[in-house]
């Protein structure tokens, strides 16, 4: 039997092309952006791991009641991790003139989703909000696709009116009234933090990108009434709102102060250090939406002071990151999109946080990039996706070419002298 030869047989000239061509197109795609770019994606990327982990810790009872399995709900979060950073990766190399346009197709695709979940049986109520669509055994948050979609849309028409939002009537209302309608949709379902949210998005990215107060003041002050006669209307909200405004519930058994007390008694019992990763008493059925809605609250518990304040951190440090493309930003569309993602996030962020502070009534949304929710999550890295094409360096191409250039010219040079040398 012939012996193997000791020495690995020389990649022949197709091969050496091949990798030569794969690690030149990898290096296109992960060539150096501006440091904006990375601070924005090295934080996301950082909470979503941060989010996966405190998800793990807080749904393990709750899994096991509900699906007998300690990691379903883990799982799950993982799945649409796995599939939503990559996604984000890739929107981020999408330019601006894709996004504007599919903006108009996207925001009428996600309206007619919503239209179905409040007009025909495929929605799904859970908690009082009808705000889900079931589509052959898969559920998910259509309200949370015309999130992204009011991001590219509002960047789209911020483009196109640009000389006319110092006008109300021809600048500033037709955007309301279409934003508006994409809001009101939700509001049919009853999910009245989705579409606080959604308002302060829209309102708030105009403001940020330069249009005048007076102009929006009719339209927050009509807002505002909305949200309080929606508010009113339920006997539920109304609760919600009578306890919040109570010093201290008179008794613990009283249901509108359930949920609010234990996330209270979860970040007492935390102290400064925390009881440790795991160890949460308050996972164990005595908070409900432990590992979505009042996920802060077992941060709290489990990480302690110093880990609720490290996620208060990362979530200023994105803020920052989002105000220096904000800042930076070039174009029109740029500005809106950056805007009405900061909008989103960091709000949602500081209402989810202040609800389990006791500073706002229980509104019923998540954490982003950390609460448990496949939608939620795949949505929100998206929509930062759409930053990042936004905040990349245009000039990053042309520095990354000189720079191989002049390596290239530096290294033949060094060869010069050698093999002059060699020919003596």
């Amino acid at each position: 039997m012939a012996t193997p030869p000791k020495t690995a047989r020389p990649a022949t000239t197709a091969e050496q092309g091949g990798v030569s061509a794969a690690r030149i197109r990898l290096g296109r795609v992960f060539r150096a952006e501006s440091a904006d770019y990375f601070l924005l994606l090295g934080t996301t990327i950082f909470l979503v791991v941060l989010g996966l982990v405190m998800v793990f810790s807080s749904s393990l009872v709750q899994s096991k009641i509900e699906e007998n399995d300690f990691l379903a709900q883990a799982g799950r979060q993982g799945l649409w991790a796995l599939f939503g950073v990559p996604i984000m990766l890739l929107a981020s190399r999408v330019p601006e003139r894709v996004w504007m346009r599919i903006a108009w197709p996207a925001l009428a695709l996600s309206c007619l989703l919503q239209l179905l979940v409040v007009a025909t049986d495929l929605g799904v109520s859970i908690g009082g909000n009808t705000n889900w669509i079931s589509i052959g055994g898969f559920q998910f948050q259509p309200s949370e696709a015309i999130k992204v979609a009011l991001v590219l849309w509002l960047g789209t028409m911020v483009t196109k009116k640009q000389d006319r939002l110092g006008d109300f009537v021809h600048g500033i209302l037709p955007i309301l009234l279409v934003g508006s309608g994409a809001i009101g949709l939700v509001l049919l379902g009853q999910d009245l933090g989705t579409v606080m949210i959604m308002a302060a998005m829209l309102l708030g990215a105009l403001f940020l990108i330069g249009v005048r107060l007076r102009l929006l003041l009719v339209p927050i002050v009509f807002g505002a009434a909305v949200f309080a006669i929606v508010a009113a209307s339920s006997a539920s909200r109304v609760r919600r709102i009578t306890s919040f405004l109570q010093e201290s519930c008179t008794s613990i058994d009283l249901e509108d102060c359930w949920q609010v007390q234990h996330g209270m008694f979860a970040l007492a019992n935390g102290g400064i250090f925390g009881v440790g990763l795991g160890n949460s008493a308050a996972k164990w059925s005595w908070l409900p939406a432990a590992d979505n809605d009042f996920i802060f609250a077992i941060i709290g518990e489990e990480l302690g002071l110093i880990g609720a304040v490290v996620v208060l951190g990362l979530f200023v440090l994105l803020a920052i990151a989002f105000a220096r493309v904000l800042r930076s930003a070039r174009t029109p569309f740029a500005k809106a999109v950056t805007a009405s993602v900061m909008v989103w996030v960091i709000g949602q962020a500081c209402v989810n946080i202040g609800v389990v502070l006791k500073v706002f009534p229980v509104l019923g949304v998540p954490l982003p990039l950390v609460s448990a929710g496949g939608t939620a999550l795949m949505t929100t890295l998206f929509a930062i996706g759409v930053v990042l094409s936004v905040a990349r360096d245009p000039e990053a191409a042309a520095r990354h070419a000189a720079r191989v250039a002049a390596r290239r010219a530096a290294r033949a040079k060094a060869a010069r002298p050698r093999s002059g040398q060699a020919a003596r």
